[in-house]
């Protein structure tokens, strides 16, 4: 399976309620590199933050190895992350410059999937979705020790609060991983927590099955009509038939 078989949308909105739009995304199928990324931290620091993640990744060259490209993508987040970190620190008063991060690589019909933060990862596969990330998330965190039901993390008080970001106030920055074989007809989903936050996962599942292409345009005017106040990017991707 080659990369040419792979097609790619994607599509990003400010929301309902936001003056900037701190989420950015990379959409290259030319060099097999996707990725969603939402910066935090206010007064536009956020957009710095998904800037500079953007910037790095979309200068990585063609032709790369799966292997190259991975280190290459891995060394391109630990410089932004050190970057992030040494420019909060020089603007003082206890600044946050992070961001979230969620990004596919494709190479020899494998995928691999790594993030940071509560940006996701879906994957449609046999009529059906999957969540193939996990949410770097408080509420994550409370789920997996049994404190709280999942089907009530959504709606938690500290729903937005993340426990891993590029640029947060940690020496090393783990990037989480999961890889596996492309099959054909495979759908996948990059988003912002703005999308899965607020469109409920069966109308995702449905959007994501539905229309000759997974179109990212659709789902941020579901996100949209549902009123989304939180800045909406989502970056989709199909494997051809083969």
């Amino acid at each position: 399976m080659s990369e040419d078989q792979l097609r790619s949308w994607h599509a990003t909105h400010v929301g309902t309620r936001r003056k900037h739009n701190e989420d950015t995304w990379i959409d290259r199928p030319d060099l097999g590199i996707w990725a969603v990324a939402d910066g935090a931290g206010g007064h536009q620091a956020g957009e710095v933050a998904s800037g500079m993640l953007a910037t790095a990744l979309d200068g990585i060259p063609a032709g790369l190895t799966a292997g190259v490209l991975l280190s290459e993508v891995r060394a391109r987040i630990d410089s932004t992350h050190r970057a992030l970190r040494i420019e909060a620190e020089r603007r003082g008063g206890n600044t946050m410059i992070a961001s979230t991060i969620v990004l596919m690589l494709a190479r020899d019909g494998h995928f691999a999937c790594l993030w940071a933060g509560d940006s996701r990862a879906y994957l449609l596969r046999g009529g059906e979705l999957q969540q193939i990330t996990r949410d770097h998330s408080l509420v994550q965190e409370l789920v997996d020790a049994g404190t709280i039901a999942e089907a009530d993390a959504e709606s938690h008080p500290h729903a937005n609060i993340i426990t891993r970001a590029v640029g947060a106030d940690i020496d090393e920055l783990v990037l989480d991983k999961v890889s596996g074989k492309l099959e054909p007809g495979d759908r996948f989903l990059l988003c912002s927590d703005g999308l899965c936050k607020t469109v409920p996962f069966p109308r995702l599942a449905g959007l994501m099955l539905d229309g000759a292409e997974p179109s990212a345009d659709a789902m941020i005017e579901e996100a949209l009509a549902l009123m989304v106040t939180d800045n909406v990017t989502a970056v989709t991707i199909e494997v051809g038939q083969t």
